[in-house]
Order: structure tokens, then sequence, then C-alpha cells
């Protein structure tokens, strides 16, 4: 499989009811996050403490704790082919998530276990 089609959105859904985010991959993978722990998951340099620890990921726990809040007015926008910006109920829009990061935080079961093992 080729890394765009790893790499590449072929849809993007948000399920209020369920306060997930569902992005279906062009290799065929499903990848489902938590709504908050996308939010906790802010790669932006506000949110991960300045700009030398942006590039970081953040721990897959984040997608199983608890929600801190409901998500109802999220808002969604393209940035280039390669990323989607966020606006939260909050006000906050700083933080852009590549396609490429989105992928290595899926935190179903398989993909954690391959970035285990594959880093």
């Amino acid at each position: 499989m080729s890394r765009d089609k790893v790499q590449t959105p072929t849809r993007v859904t948000v399920n209020n009811a369920e306060q997930q985010l569902t992005i279906d991959w062009a290799d065929g993978h499903v990848s489902t996050y938590s709504l908050d722990g996308l939010r906790r998951a802010c790669p932006c340099a506000g949110c991960q403490g300045g700009h030398e620890q942006m590039g970081k990921l953040p721990d897959p726990e984040v997608f199983l704790v608890p929600p801190l809040m409901r998500w109802e007015s999220l808002k969604l926008f393209p940035v280039g082919n390669y990323a989607i910006r966020f606006v939260w109920d909050d006000g906050h829009d700083a933080g852009i998530y590549s396609w490429e990061r989105l992928r290595r935080m899926c935190p179903c079961p398989s993909c954690l276990e391959y970035w285990r093992i594959h880093g």
C-alpha cells in the first residue's frame, strides 16, 4: 500500500450524538476519534507548550479517558490537501491536524500495535 493511500482521507464525518470524528482512508482503514480526545491532542504551540513540543504525538490514552465536555458546534476546514483545522466550541482554532498526524494518532488496537512496533 502506498504511503499516499495511507494518509489520504476519502471521507470525514462528525457524529455529534456519539461525540466522534471518523475518517475513512484511501487504503480502506477507518479511524474513529473522540472529539474531546482530539481537542486535548491539539497540536498547536499554545496547547503543546511551545514550538519545540509541536511534533510530539499525544499519549493514545487521551482518546480513552472520559470527556471533559461535549462539543456541539465543531467546525472543520481543509488546509490545502494536507490537513484539517478545527474550530472548537471554546473558540480555539489554532491547531492544524495533518492527515499524517491523524493517521498516526488512530486509536484503534491494530494501529496502536503497529506504531508500538514500528515507531
